[in-house]
């Protein structure tokens, strides 16, 4: 018999944890929704060197060799 409570038991708090779980996750998209769009670090052209829009540094350019 004591088996059977205690699987009962590990279900409900298995349950329990599945909630709390959709309810954080279902805070975080409302958070999101209510927050404006930022693109995500990294995402985009700002960090790609020669994006259009980029300007040209002649320190960085690579010479020319003739030889």
């Amino acid at each position: 018999m004591a088996t059977r409570s205690r699987t009962s038991f590990q279900k409900r708090q298995k349950e329990i944890a599945r909630m709390e779980k959709q309810r954080d996750k279902a805070a975080r998209r409302a958070l999101r929704k209510l927050a404006p769009a930022e693109p995500p670090e990294g995402e985009g052209l700002e960090g790609i060197e020669g994006a259009p829009g980029d300007p040209v540094d002649s320190a960085d350019a690579p010479t020319a060799v003739t030889g």
